[in-house]
């Protein structure tokens, strides 16, 4: 018979990919205090981070964007491929780093940059392991507007179409979708448009199904091109 004792909560595993030996250890030692983090690995390469993230499996990796040899879009790219990926944060500095907008489509689930707090890393990897993303406050705008502008690499031009049309989108879930494009979690889209926390994430869950969009960035992608977050 069971003593009622709940299961210990496994921790979130993650591999650290930095080309900068300090920077891993940083972020190591930071972890080591947070009984819910776990690091399993740390990579030098993207060609390492590619290999250990298929042998180790983590939950989360965070991956610098300028490595030598395989950068950390090209990185991002194989990590997320197949199923049971996991999600990966880029790790960057957004004032001289253009590879960001490449890892955007490489399927990284986050941006988080080098200078931020590190009680803030620390969260953004929570939250991206519960399955949500996040892109650093401050940035989020200026990286969404350069992205969208920014044409598929040898993608052939769209017809003219309205950027503001969402076929098969309700009233509603615009109103939901141009919060998330502000950047709100479902919790406080749910105290914005006053329903229930259950009902905002369904709105969003239906979104990402009528959208064909795989996390919470792409939404925020979709809102800034339907003109739904100014």
């Amino acid at each position: 018979m069971s003593d009622g004792t709940a299961a210990p909560i496994p921790p979130i595993h993650v591999l650290l990919v930095d080309d900068q030996p300090l920077v891993r250890a940083g972020l190591r030692v930071l972890m080591a205090d947070s009984p819910d983090l776990a690091v399993v690995g740390e990579a030098g390469t993207g060609d390492e981070a590619v290999r250990l993230a298929r042998e180790l499996r983590p939950d989360v990796v965070v991956m610098d964007v300028r490595m030598p040899g395989m950068d950390g879009i090209e990185a991002t790219r194989i990590v997320t491929a197949g199923p049971r990926a996991p999600r990966v944060l880029v790790l960057t500095t957004f004032d001289d780093d253009e590879y960001v907008y490449g890892a955007l489509r490489s399927g990284a689930s986050g941006f988080l940059v080098k200078d931020m707090a590190l009680d803030d890393i620390l969260a953004a990897i929570r939250v991206v392991a519960a399955g949500d993303a996040l892109i650093a406050p401050g940035v989020t705008r200026r990286l969404i507007e350069e992205f969208a502008a920014r044409p598929e690499p040898g993608s052939r031009p769209e017809p003219e179409r309205d950027p503001r049309t969402l076929p098969g989108v309700t009233a509603r879930e615009r109103e939901v979708l141009a919060l998330v494009g502000r950047g709100l979690s479902n919790g406080e889209i749910a105290e914005r448009l006053h329903i229930g926390a259950a009902t905002a994430k369904a709105h969003v869950a239906r979104l990402f199904t009528k959208l064909d969009a795989r996390d919470r960035v792409q939404l925020v992608i979709l809102a800034y091109e339907a003109g739904l977050a100014p």
